[in-house]
């Protein structure tokens, strides 16, 4: 399953605990998600660095762990992207993001694991002093995306770090329920 920004029926992923990867964002501040990130990137740099068998996808329609690796980072720079307009915009529309027809353009099947695990270090760093600057009412702020569901920061961070902590479950660098 891969938990996106541009998912029709998003809520409940803030709303209760995950079937799949245990998460459960009701129980998680938007205040932790700066050091969550770090946590889940500092995994992400180990799947990427270490697996023998990054380039291998468990079946022909799942992701290998260098795939999801690139979607994650991805991941990353859309959401920095949509926060810094959360902070100095009021009520930006973000444009749609296809997910699938990245991975397709971007050919994540490949590109190199190390060069991705030093993308996702920096990027994960750069969100996550982003995250980390949020302060008071800025966690109310609104942003809407392109079928005009609304988020504030609170609900676009916790929604966030479960796609990336979702997708360490699936590659098996954390177990779920």
């Amino acid at each position: 399953m891969t938990i996106t920004p541009d998912d029709k029926d998003w809520t409940w992923v803030i709303e209760r605990r995950c079937s799949e990867c245990g998460f459960d964002a009701t129980a998680t501040d938007a205040r932790d998600v700066a050091a969550m990130l770090r946590d889940a990137t500092r995994d992400w740099v180990t799947v990427l660095t270490t697996r023998a068998d990054v380039r291998d996808r468990p079946s022909p329609d799942v992701w290998s762990p260098l795939e999801y690796g690139c979607h994650v980072r991805d991941v990353y720079r859309v959401y920095d992207g949509r926060l810094g307009r959360m902070l100095s915009e009021d009520g930006p529309h973000y444009e749609n993001w296809d997910q699938d027809k990245t991975a397709l353009e971007s050919d994540y099947a490949a590109q190199d694991p190390s060069t991705v695990a030093h993308e996702i270090a920096n990027d994960g760093l750069v969100l996550a002093g982003r995250f980390e600057s949020v302060k008071g009412e800025q966690w109310d702020r609104t942003g809407f995306r392109s079928d005009g569901a609304a988020f504030t920061i609170d609900t676009f961070a916790r929604y966030f770090i479960h796609d990336i902590v979702h997708h360490l479950v699936d590659v098996g660098a954390r177990s779920g329920p």
